[in-house]
């Protein structure tokens, strides 16, 4: 069961926003690789707005996560993608359906 879970809120900048949606993609491979990562979607929200959804059983998972390859890429490209920094929001999950 996830109980904690993360949701990052990216800005592209304009004329990013192709490349942006091609870097979240490119982050599926680098989660397969975090067993604590249960649920990971790279989402777009609007023309420009984009984020990142992401669930684990515990903090721990949560924290590998946050110290892992995806949030290292992530910040490498934030000054070329983005137009603020990502907005990273630690939430906790009160109820979730995955499929077993």
């Amino acid at each position: 069961m996830v109980k904690v879970a993360l949701f990052v809120r990216l800005e592209a900048k304009p004329g990013k926003e192709e490349d942006v949606e091609t870097f979240l993609k490119g982050g599926l491979p680098l989660v397969m690789d975090e067993p604590a990562t249960t649920a990971w979607f790279g989402i777009r929200l609007g023309p420009s707005t984009f984020g990142i959804f992401d669930a684990f059983p515990d903090d721990t998972g949560r924290q590998a996560h946050l110290s892992g390859k995806v949030a290292a890429a992530l910040m490498s490209k934030t000054e070329e993608l983005f137009s603020s920094p990502p907005v990273i929001e630690k939430i906790d999950v009160l109820a979730a359906k995955l499929p077993e």
